[in-house]
């Protein structure tokens, strides 16, 4: 398997923590680049202005506080990275963004954020294991 991009989709739980670590330690030893996602929730239309742009901007800015020591981890081993917020259902998002990034597999945690969401494994994930279009690490 030759793998040129690792997407690593990250919320801020621990379970994201441990599947950063990994990402960083296979991009370093396959001199892979790190896709980093964070899928921020959607922003309903039905808003309007100027409601619909203040909570664009409070998700925007609430994800780019998730995601930035990710991006400084990945920065300080120096493999190459592109950030990513992107708002939507986050399995849809992850899939979409693997296809278009043209990732060789996605790395990422097995539960995110809501344990609650899945039982033994988190919702997001188990929905991206079903759709996604490369192989997928599940770190625990």
């Amino acid at each position: 398997m030759n793998v040129k991009t690792i997407l690593l989709p990250v919320d801020g739980s621990a379970h994201s923590d441990k599947a950063a670590d990994y990402a960083v330690g296979m991009a370093k030893t396959l001199r892979a680049s790190i896709v980093l996602l964070q899928c921020r929730k959607p922003v309903p239309n039905e808003l309007g202005e100027p409601n619909l742009q203040w909570v664009l901007d409070h998700y925007t800015k609430d994800s780019e506080e998730i995601i930035e020591p990710y991006r400084k981890q990945i920065e300080a081993e120096g493999i190459p990275c592109k950030d990513m917020v992107i708002g939507g259902r986050p399995a849809e998002v992850i899939d979409d963004v693997a296809r278009s990034e043209k990732a060789d597999i996605i790395i990422m945690g097995s539960k995110g954020k809501s344990d609650f969401e899945g039982f033994m494994l988190g919702s997001v994930t188990h929905k991206v294991l079903h759709i996604a279009p490369c192989p997928v690490l599940v770190v625990k």
